[in-house]
This record gives structure tokens, sequence and C-alpha cells, in this order.
């Protein structure tokens, strides 16, 4: 059994309250990896080209307000 059957098993036995613990965990453990990747690459300039091209977008007009 692979450690994910392991979890999803563990998960699957869980009460509704100890769930929405869980997923009150992860949502947040999910988030800060997001950041933290994200960050990384801000600081490699991976993202340049695309801020490049969104600020051209925007000065030309091209956008939708949200």
């Amino acid at each position: 059994m692979t450690r994910v059957q392991k979890i999803e098993k563990e998960v699957s036995k869980m009460s509704p309250e100890e769930l929405a613990q869980f997923r009150a965990w992860f949502e947040e453990f999910d988030a800060a990896l997001w950041d933290k990747r994200f960050e990384e690459d801000a600081k490699a300039r991976k993202l340049d080209t695309v801020a490049k091209k969104a600020i051209a977008d925007f000065k030309k007009g091209n956008f939708k307000e949200l």
C-alpha cells in the first residue's frame, strides 16, 4: 500500500469534525507551498515575460474590469 493510499484510508475514517479540521489544515498547507513556489519563481525572474506582456496589454487597453 502506498503512502497516498494509507492517507486516503485514514481520511475516509475521519469524523465530519476531524475532516473539517484536516481540510482547513490542508488548505493552509497547500496555500503556503503555492506561495513559496510563486515567490521562488518571481525571484528567479521566471514571471518577467508574462508580467511584461500583461503591462503592455494594459497600456493598450486590452483588459476587462473585474
